[in-house]
């Protein structure tokens, strides 16, 4: 597949869906995977089975919505190894046309979907900047590309 030996990532969401599936792969090729999630139960659940298959990986609790949790984060993740990888994953969904979106519904897309990998990548740059260079990937939607209507503040987040 691809080989990921002695790279260091940072999986936001990595506890569920898309994010549990790109921590579980990318360990099996040899990443150090750290889970970055709310829910530190489903964060652990993931490590420990990782773990179980012989990968390494560490959850950690946070949200991305709040800055100061996240360079908390980072920061202890870098004074442990250099991060090589950071996977903005972390998201919510929301089902509402344009007339049933709340201004509380649009705040709170904005600030997971938009704000959290804004906050993550600003926690990450300057350490992979000072460690070389490093890979970040945004997570998207095909609902970004295509409109749906019952979709209206998630396709704006994506």
């Amino acid at each position: 597949m691809f080989d990921l030996k002695n790279k260091v990532a940072i999986i936001t969401g990595g506890g569920s869906g898309i994010g549990e599936a790109i921590s579980k792969t990318f360990a099996a090729q040899g990443a150090l995977v750290h889970i970055v999630e709310l829910d530190l139960t489903k964060a652990e659940i993931i490590v420990a089975e990782i773990q179980k298959s012989g990968g390494k990986a560490q959850a950690h609790q946070c949200s991305v919505t709040q800055q100061a949790q996240v360079l908390r984060t980072v920061k202890s993740i870098q004074e442990i190894s250099p991060i090589h990888i950071l996977i903005n994953n972390a998201g919510i969904a929301h089902i509402g046309n344009v007339e049933k979106t709340t201004e509380a519904d649009m705040d709170k897309l904005y600030e997971v979907n938009i704000k959290g990998v804004y906050n993550c990548v600003f926690a990450c740059i300057s350490h992979m900047k000072e460690n070389g260079g490093g890979v970040i990937i945004n997570m998207a939607s095909i609902a970004s590309h295509v409109g749906l209507a019952d979709r209206f503040a998630y396709s704006m987040t994506k």
